[in-house]
């Protein structure tokens, strides 16, 4: 399930700042926007659940993402890998990372 600041993101289309254009609460039940300060109508819960299946799919990318982050290593690590192995060894791990993580 999709967060919902995900959510309010692609119904924006734009980045928000979650401490001054949207504040998110959660009492207990669940996160729900307590204060919504954009130049657009706030979305109703119909409107962010609609947009359930694409934030899976934008949250997905992202954990691949961080995944691949992960294991490519610092910048300082890939050039002394580069520097050691060479750039095509380096960019046949490169291709072996992305194929484990892919993207949607």
């Amino acid at each position: 399930m999709a967060t919902l600041n995900t959510k309010i993101r692609l119904y924006a289309n734009k980045a928000v700042d979650f401490l001054k254009d949207v504040r998110l609460q959660d009492d207990g039940n669940g996160a729900y926007i307590k204060e919504w300060n954009l130049d657009i109508a706030q979305p109703t819960e119909a409107q962010l659940n609609a947009l359930e299946s694409q934030a899976n799919e934008v949250e997905s990318n992202q954990a691949q993402l961080q995944n691949r982050i992960n294991e490519y290593g610092s910048i300082a690590e890939q050039i002394e890998y580069i520097t050691e192995n060479g750039l095509d060894a380096w960019q046949t791990k490169v291709a072996g990372i992305k194929s484990k993580y892919p993207k949607n």
